[in-house]
């Protein structure tokens, strides 16, 4: 059996798989074939709640909230911009009181993007500067919460944002919500704090968070695109909050496959521009589908080195003590750098890594990880192993884990 491997350069990894070794094979969902009908058929016919032009009257001033990446890219950026300020205007309300605002990703295992200039009637929200942002409630701790100005101001609020997984954090992606990333810059860099320092707890907070902000802005329009195969758009739904997250994550069940342990997992990163933070992703899924003691390899571009928190920690430095350390810097880059190593480490556990990537290979091997120069490298892995799992696109799936093997 033949497997080609998409892993950011201009070929893909073509591996040839050894007679009689079980493969288990996991990718993303297919794209949609008429994106622009697809996402016309879900604003008017949502999966609950009235078509979207029904939520608005004139006079009413909507802002479109964007939050994070969508899959697809710009075009369904220009795509749902305009589609969605179509439905808008047959509603009754005028272009001129359509906003479009948008907040950068989150990137919390990597730097995070800056604020970019309005492109068009798009804005770019800047988490940066408070004076963009407006109280709308405090917590159960009666810390404020600020978001965006234009969102507490605007009598309607169209959410709209990406669902996809992250491994590393154990499920659902924060990205595509409207909190944090409307947020203030400070309870951005508290939440990754918080998820450095007790992950479960600052999760759940903050998806009890989410459903307070979606309340307290009377937000009863949500929309949810949902990655396919190459960064495609393979789903879309529309309706009342609830509802369309459902949908979304029924459309986006590809991504988190039920998937049985095998010995060796071998997974590829898509992104031709790839760093630690992808590479955390992808390790925490095929992590998954890796029996403890066995081998994970991932076929990437990384070419930067990995940070000093990670190579003190890969050099046999403590974990722990590292990560109190990153944690009480108050440095932004080494809490982020911290939180990327300790969910790398609990992610990797007792498994073997070996990476085929841009990094010189003396590098990779004084961190103690396997090197494969080539394909024969990763071909001769197969050869000892009694099973093989293949993650396309590693970076974004999130396998269940199953017990056993079929």
């Amino acid at each position: 059996m033949n497997i080609d491997l998409e892993y950011g350069t201009a070929h893909p990894l073509s591996l040839d798989v050894p007679a009689g070794i079980p493969v288990t094979m996991h990718h993303g969902p297919e794209a949609l074939a008429e994106p622009a009908s697809s996402l016309e058929i879900a604003l008017t016919r949502p999966v609950a709640g009235p078509p979207l032009a029904a939520h608005v009257v004139p006079g009413d001033r909507v802002v479109i909230a964007l939050a994070g990446d969508l899959p697809g890219g710009l075009p369904t950026h220009e795509l749902v911009q305009c589609a969605v300020t179509e439905q808008l205007v047959a509603g009754g309300v005028a272009p001129s009181e359509v906003r479009l605002l948008t907040a950068p990703p989150l990137a919390l295992l990597g730097e995070r993007p800056p604020a970019g200039r309005s492109v068009d009637a798009a804005t770019v929200f800047n988490a940066a500067m408070a004076d963009e942002t407006a109280y709308l409630l405090a917590d159960d701790e009666g810390t404020p919460l600020h978001l965006a100005r234009p969102l507490v101001d605007a009598d309607v609020v169209i959410a709209v944002g990406g669902f996809g997984y992250d491994a590393a954090l154990g499920g659902r992606s924060p990205d595509g919500e409207l909190w944090p990333g409307f947020g203030r810059h400070e309870r951005q860099q508290a939440f990754t704090l918080g998820l450095l320092r007790k992950q479960r707890s600052t999760l759940e907070t903050w998806r009890e968070l989410t459903g307070q902000v979606t309340f307290q802005l009377g937000i009863m329009a949500s929309l949810r695109l949902v990655r396919g195969r190459g960064n495609s758009l393979a789903g879309i739904s529309f309706g009342l909050p609830e509802a369309t997250t459902a949908a979304a994550r029924q459309l986006a069940r590809p991504w988190r496959p039920a998937a049985p342990a095998s010995d060796l997992t071998i997974g590829g990163i898509a992104t031709a521009n790839c760093d630690m933070a992808a590479v955390t992703r992808a390790v925490a899924a095929a992590a998954r589908t890796t029996r403890p003691g066995g081998t994970i390899c991932i076929a990437c571009t990384l070419s930067e080195s990995p940070g000093i928190v990670f190579t003190r920690w890969r050099q046999a430095a403590e974990l722990v003590p590292l990560i109190r350390e990153a944690a009480h810097s108050g440095d932004a880059s080494l809490i982020t750098e911290g939180l990327q190593t300790k969910l790398f480490a609990r992610a990797l556990g007792d498994r073997r890594l070996v990476l085929l990537s841009g990094l010189d290979q003396d590098l990779v091997e004084d961190l103690d990880i396997g090197h494969a120069s080539s394909p024969d490298a990763i071909e001769r892995l197969m050869h000892q192993a009694d099973s093989v799992t293949f993650l396309h696109e590693a970076d974004h799936l999130c396998p269940r884990r199953v017990e056993g093997r079929e």
